[in-house]
């Protein structure tokens, strides 16, 4: 399990104008909501950031930090995570999950077997993605869906896999390559 008292909400990226803006990269389900964690702990010793004000452009969220006034001083914040505490947040509903209480359980099939542990939780934009180390061979990715994951104990630090079978592709619909 994640075990950090410290969760991830954002990351600040390019400096926007020349008026001290930034770009973040929010992880929250609404990017607005981000700027209600203000002032957010950051990955800088001795950090913090307010946000002022935010609004949302495409899926960026452009901000006006507290004590930044200028580009040059925004282009210092590149790259820089923002994080807030795990008591700030609410408890998440019965089947979501904080990515950081995925991390490090034990990837388990059905009859007990360890199949390795949960590296990360990843989303290429088709939905969250399990990425398993196992214990032999390389990393493996799976879909986090009910019918892959039935079964999550954060109490007991394990998950249930179900490994997906065989795709199967009716000839009618396949693609042909070129």
């Amino acid at each position: 399990m994640g075990g950090d008292n410290k969760i991830q909400l954002g990351q600040i990226g390019a400096a926007h104008g020349i008026r001290g803006e930034v770009r973040i990269k929010s992880f929250t389900e609404d990017p607005l909501a981000i700027k209600s964690y203000s002032p957010l702990l950051t990955n800088r010793r001795g950090v913090e950031i307010t946000i002022e004000k935010a609004r949302l452009q495409k899926s960026m969220v452009i901000a006006r930090l507290k004590d930044v006034t200028d580009r040059n001083a925004a282009e210092g914040l590149n790259g820089v995570k923002l994080f807030t505490l795990r008591d700030n947040l609410p408890e998440p509903d019965e089947d979501d999950f904080y990515h950081t209480d995925l991390i490090g359980l034990d990837a388990q099939l059905e009859d007990g077997t360890s199949i390795g542990q949960v590296a990360a939780v990843q989303n290429y934009g088709a939905g969250d993605v399990l990425e398993i180390r196992p214990t032999k061979g390389p990393t493996e990715l799976l879909p986090f869906t009910k019918k892959v994951v039935p079964t999550i104990n954060l109490d007991e630090g394990f998950l249930v896999i179900v490994p997906p079978s065989e795709i199967v592709v009716d000839e009618d619909e396949a693609f042909e390559a070129e």
